[in-house]
């Protein structure tokens, strides 16, 4: 089974309160998320446990550039998030590095699968 993993802690509340259900990753990781896949939505941080929030359906995988991601990219990913500079400055955080408007980015829209029918 493969996951969709959420190392911040500002990721897990949304992905618990259901408010974010797309991930923008760094590179092109389409062919570790292949569209119509199912993973699970884990959280924990590189080489300590995880913890599995849901299973979860890539609806949508798409490789573009950091410049190019739509407002609907953005407000799926992070709704606090209000432009393409504003991420840019967040994933430097994370990744501790320069990021470029030129850089490549996968864009992964997931919804969770319920398994109550």
């Amino acid at each position: 089974m493969m996951a969709l993993n959420f190392q911040a802690a500002k990721h897990k509340k949304m992905l618990m309160e259901r408010t974010k259900n797309c991930t923008v990753r760094l590179g092109d990781v389409s062919a570790q998320f292949p569209e119509n896949s199912i993973v699970w939505v884990t959280t924990g941080k590189k080489g300590e446990p995880k913890h599995k929030l849901y299973t979860a359906f890539l609806d949508k995988v798409r490789v573009k550039t950091m410049g190019t991601l739509t407002s609907a990219d953005l407000g799926h990913q992070n709704p606090e998030i209000n432009s393409v500079d504003e991420l840019v400055e967040d994933f430097e955080k994370i990744y501790k590095r320069r990021i470029l408007k030129e850089d490549t980015v996968t864009v992964i829209y997931f919804s969770e699968v319920h398994e109550d029918l």
